[in-house]
């Protein structure tokens, strides 16, 4: 492919402008487009929007010093190929000579010659002139964060603040869980030392391995048999909770993509029933799918878990799984569009549903049966806020504050109702939790 470096650099730019003026989401915005780029070219495509959508506050505080007038609006992409730029000079080892002659083919290949001029100035004064040394007084491009969260964050969190920033604006790990029915952990982690990839085991949550180097699924031993999955160790904590007691019947709604529900599965054994539902047909398609590599079954449904006429049979479950929707301010650093893409007035409405969703499925668990109550949010609104006002509206709801292990406890910090790891805590994201018991009358 001619110039293959300038033609994933203007790819990259329009999957950015997708996100910041069309509200694309960064996953789908790639995915739409990353076959026009070489495959050798692809990880480097994703590490640029990546990155750029992570900066972009702080880049478009740059680019704002570097013209002179903001660019017209049919010109956006250029706007987005410039932050890429910067972000290359910025926060990449790409040699600076090859960062901005790139950068400025790539005006031309988005059939923008006339700006690549521009481009090449802004670029090399952005290095001359040492603009990235400079203090930002503005708190938005100081923190990478729009300002609705960053209050919030400072009300919710005012001691820690800060360190979820700055997780927010870091790269994740890789993490794997284990199928345990077939293998321990420590045993996976020697063969992962077989091929070699180092790695480590995380205490209290006896199922996680986390990687020192990500690597594609195709390089881990035994992924396409099922002996592993990609998942965070925080979003494995849920599966063994739920099944401390060893419930025969279990719900897991709002289930997609997959990951906790075949968690379910691999700790349930004989005689273990589990329905997963999800609202989302398309999503739907993805638990079959991960079932499926994992070798295990269970009953999948397209549901609204908030419409249990609708799909319940009548028989109680033991237990029930609600991974709410959520704003998902917890998982930013694999998501960072996150920030651009949510409002503030979303979370009242999140909130909303999740209380919603939550009375529901209280109808069908069984007496004496447990609910955890799961999102992968920050913010009290959606987590203790929804949780404390449903104990307040049902007298046979009561939390149950034992966990599934002490070892976890130094991950978690305690709230006014149920537990929140905070992103970054030994390298996990961000997961709320409360586990809530259904009196037997």
């Amino acid at each position: 492919m001619a110039n293959s470096g300038a033609r994933t650099r203007a790819v990259a730019a329009e999957v950015v402008d997708a996100v910041v003026s069309g509200g694309q989401s960064l996953d789908a915005a790639i995915a739409e487009r990353e076959e026009r780029v070489s495959p050798t070219d692809r990880s480097l495509l994703r590490m640029l929007c990546f990155g750029t959508i992570r900066k972009h506050w702080q880049l478009q505080h740059w680019i704002s010093q570097l013209l002179g007038r903001p660019l017209k609006k049919r010109d956006s992409v250029i706007n987005a190929l410039l932050a890429v730029g910067l972000f290359q000079l910025y926060d990449t080892r790409i040699p600076d000579h090859a960062a901005v002659s790139q950068t400025v083919e790539a005006a031309r290949q988005l059939r923008r010659p006339k700006l690549a001029g521009l481009l090449n100035a802004c670029m090399r004064r952005f290095g001359r002139e040492k603009i990235a040394e400079q203090a930002v007084a503005d708190e938005q491009a100081r923190w990478n964060h729009p300002q609705w969260l960053l209050e919030t964050l400072r009300k919710d969190w005012p001691a820690d603040h800060e360190a979820i920033l700055k997780a927010n604006d870091s790269r994740a790990p890789m993490w794997l869980r284990v199928n345990s029915a077939r293998q321990s952990a420590a045993a996976y982690l020697a063969r992962l030392a077989d091929d070699d990839k180092t790695a480590e085991l995380l205490e209290g949550i006896p199922d996680a391995v986390r990687l020192t180097e990500p690597c594609s699924v195709e390089e881990l031993p035994g992924f396409m048999d099922g002996d592993a999955s990609v998942q965070d160790a925080a979003a494995q904590i849920p599966a063994r909770w739920l099944m401390a007691d060893r419930p025969m019947r279990v719900l897991d709604a709002c289930a997609a993509p997959g990951g906790k529900s075949g968690h379910l599965l691999e700790l349930g054994g004989a005689g273990f029933e589990l329905t997963a539902i999800d609202s989302d047909a398309r999503r739907i398609e993805r638990v079959r799918e991960n079932h499926a590599r994992i070798g295990l079954d269970a009953t999948i449904m397209v549901a609204d878990a908030s419409k249990p006429r609708e799909w319940w049979d009548g028989r109680p479950f033991d237990a029930v799984l609600l991974d709410a929707p959520c704003s998902a301010t917890g998982v930013i650093r694999r998501h960072p569009d996150i920030k651009l893409l949510r409002r503030a007035s979303d979370i009242d409405d999140l909130s909303a549903l999740q209380g919603a969703a939550l009375s529901a499925l209280w109808q069908v668990l069984a007496p004496g049966g447990r609910l955890l109550y799961v999102t992968c949010s920050v913010l009290a609104t959606e987590n203790d806020g929804v949780v404390q006002g449903f104990l307040e509206t049902n007298d046979d709801a009561v939390e149950d504050t034992v966990l599934p292990n002490n070892n976890i406890r130094d991950l978690m910090r305690r709230k006014a109702c149920g537990y929140q790891v905070l992103p970054g805590t030994a390298g996990l994201d961000g997961f709320y939790y409360a586990c809530l018991v259904k009196k037997v009358s």
